[in-house]
């Protein structure tokens, strides 16, 4: 009765107060949790959406799987040089399915972030997700309103779409918000929009889609998404009375969802579609090492730390991480312990200074400044000549060289340098790894992601299905639980 969920059936049924109940359970697909509007918007066929994960860790490979499955993926465009991205545009922008890429807040390098923007403009990409936003910036804001106007009926029309996630309700603000006056008006005045798209501009959302990113891998607040999920709701309500949009303002929910309980709860809530992110990474089309995946296998939901972030060091910004079976967390909380102490390199006492080369870097620390400015040359010379002028940057360009490399050395499964990989990761990796035990997605060969999609998707109906049979006073069989089954199952039980 719960599995066959494409039938509604009405059955009588022993409640759990031993006498027979009248009890009704109608069709439910998986395609109908969450907000079918938004699923039409898109043009994916399931509310699930697979998150950008940074260096390409969510790979075009990972995101034609999600797209050919009828969900959506974000290609992890951060981190990567600008040529990896644009063959990526290349590849998936003549696709059949809906496809998004990533653009991440550079605080450090603005004109990367206006490069990416521009790029994704260029190349007609329709789809974008927001993350690690501070505030709004210009190069975002001309994404959003490029090729606005107004259909024949009077509608807004705006070819391009942020889903922006966020992790406070003051950011989720912003993006709900029409863009800022004067950053339309640095668009007209540069030529990038006309004072009749401004008009336009000036009355829709800078996103009308916001994902609510609880405790996730990578950046995080670490917020709990029981607590987080329904003040964003609630905002989105608000904002949308409080300007008068012509449509509805949706809100997701990340971080933490790997599990079909997990899925059911977010859906219950309310959110409008879920994303999922530590979870793809561990499945075999990431664009990460088989090192790394067989690490994430083993991981437990206490198997997780926060240290500094490589692009925002210096704001003391941190990241979740994977902390079993590498030091990095550790080393690079000392290397952040060391920045706030000293005033740059030359001031770090011998001994420290001496355990980093040997320890840390591998290389004496002249070498490592001269990788780290050559390569700031070519992709950011402006930073070459503030460390030139500031010892204390030049020291945190040096410590950023560790914990980007750090990245690198996970994503490659460099064999010598186990102990310094990075590995972003949230504690949903371990509620995976237990969910999944036993079954053939403990197998790290085994797990493909649109088949953990399709699971967690439909465990999600299932235990919905379920709950409707609770609320009626059925007591059902203790050894209930969701396994995870073969594709082939899964469509049988839709069928």
């Amino acid at each position: 009765m719960l599995r066959k969920l494409s039938q509604p059936v009405t059955v009588t049924a022993v409640g759990s107060d031993n006498l027979p109940h009248h009890v009704f359970a109608p069709r439910l697909l998986p395609e109908q949790l969450g907000d079918r509007e938004f699923c039409r918007d898109v043009g994916i066929r399931f509310p699930y959406l697979g998150g950008s994960m940074a260096k390409g860790i969510s790979s075009v490979q990972m995101v034609e799987e999600l797209g050919r499955a009828g969900m959506a993926g974000f290609f992890g465009a951060a981190g990567l040089p600008f040529s990896e991205v644009e063959a990526a545009v290349d590849r998936l922008t003549d696709a059949d399915f809906p496809c998004g890429f990533n653009l991440i807040h550079s605080p450090h390098e603005p004109d990367l972030e206006a490069a990416l923007a521009g790029l994704y403009i260029r190349k007609n990409v329709r789809l974008v997700e927001a993350s690690a936003f501070l505030a709004l910036t210009l190069p975002l804001v001309r994404y959003r309103t490029h090729g606005i106007h107004q259909a024949a009926d009077g509608t807004i029309v705006l070819p391009n779409r942020i889903i922006a996630k966020v992790s406070r309700e003051e950011l989720a603000e912003k993006f709900f918000s029409p863009p800022p006056e004067k950053f339309l008006q640095q668009l007209v005045a540069e030529g990038s929009l006309s004072a009749e798209q401004a008009l336009l501009a000036a009355r829709i959302p800078m996103a009308q889609e916001v994902t609510a990113e609880a405790d996730s891998g990578g950046h995080t607040d670490n917020r709990p998404a029981m607590a987080l999920f329904p003040t964003i709701a609630a905002l989105a309500t608000r904002m949308e009375q409080k300007c008068d949009y012509p449509f509805r303002l949706r809100v997701g929910l990340a971080g933490g969802i790997a599990t079909p309980v997990a899925a059911a709860a977010a859906y219950a809530m309310g959110a409008a579609y879920i994303v999922t992110g530590t979870v793809n990474q561990a499945c075999v089309e990431s664009g990460t090492s088989e090192a790394v995946r067989r690490m994430l296998a083993e991981t437990r939901q206490a198997d997780v730390a926060m240290a500094p972030a490589a692009d925002m060091f210096e704001m003391g910004v941190t990241v979740q991480v994977l902390k079993r079976g590498t030091m990095f967390p550790m080393r690079a909380a000392k290397l952040y312990e060391l920045y706030r102490r000293y005033d740059g390199l030359e001031s770090i006492p011998d001994s420290e200074r001496d355990k980093l080369e040997k320890t840390f870097f591998k290389a004496p620390v002249a070498d490592i400044w001269r990788d780290t400015r050559a390569f700031f040359l070519t992709r950011n010379p402006n930073q070459v000549e503030r460390a030139e002028r500031d010892q204390k940057h030049r020291m945190a360009l040096v410590f950023r060289w560790y914990l980007g490399q750090a990245a690198h050395w996970a994503k490659d499964g460099d064999p010598t340098r186990t102990m310094d990989y990075q590995v972003w990761c949230g504690p949903a990796m371990g509620a995976f790894n237990e969910w999944t035990a036993g079954s053939f997605l403990e197998l790290p060969e085994r797990r493909r992601v649109a088949s953990v999609g399709r699971n967690i998707l439909f465990g999600a109906a299932v235990l919905t299905r379920a709950n409707i049979l609770r609320y009626q006073n059925i007591r059902l069989p203790a050894d209930f639980r969701i396994e995870p089954l073969e594709d082939t199952q899964i469509k049988e039980y839709l069928a």
